[in-house]
């Protein structure tokens, strides 16, 4: 073996470096599986009970508060979630649910055939108990082909 002094036995060498970069097809493939598997599962993860929306015109409300979801049914009965509430003690568990957050707002989800008294009744409660904001929810209706073709203009 001949003698070679060390800077030129360097360039002789092969340079080995390692690849740093990261490969973005993989990425993509992860991204777009998550994006799927999350698309598929947020409309069924809605919770309460089922209950026949009424459908109306108006755009959605979108707000960063905690929300309370409270359903009645059409035969009047109240609903935290998919937990039945008696009446008497539904502002109790609100209160309750509520804590010293006051920036919570309950959203009623009332059947289109419940009692119109009873929906308008809870709404007097949570008033006279404290709670700013009230709404109610409904479904969007559906576009008339009228107000279609004025959309796509």
């Amino acid at each position: 073996m001949s003698f070679i002094p060390q800077r030129t036995r360097r360039r002789y060498q092969k340079v080995s470096r390692r690849n740093a970069d990261i490969n973005m097809t993989n990425l993509m493939d992860v991204m777009m599986v998550l994006l799927v598997v999350f698309m598929v599962a947020a409309p069924l993860m809605t919770t309460g009970i089922a209950v026949n929306l009424p459908k109306v015109g108006g755009k959605s409300i979108e707000g960063k508060d905690t929300s309370i979801n409270v359903s009645v049914d059409r035969d009047g009965y109240y609903y935290i979630g998919e937990t039945e509430v008696p009446q008497d003690k539904i502002i109790d568990k609100l209160v309750a649910i509520r804590g010293e957050n006051a920036d919570v707002t309950v959203t009623i989800s009332g059947d289109q055939n419940a009692n119109y008294g009873r929906v308008i009744g809870l709404m007097a409660m949570l008033k006279e108990a404290g709670f700013e904001k009230v709404g109610l929810q409904t479904e969007n209706k559906p576009l008339s082909k009228k107000d279609a073709q004025k959309k796509k203009k």
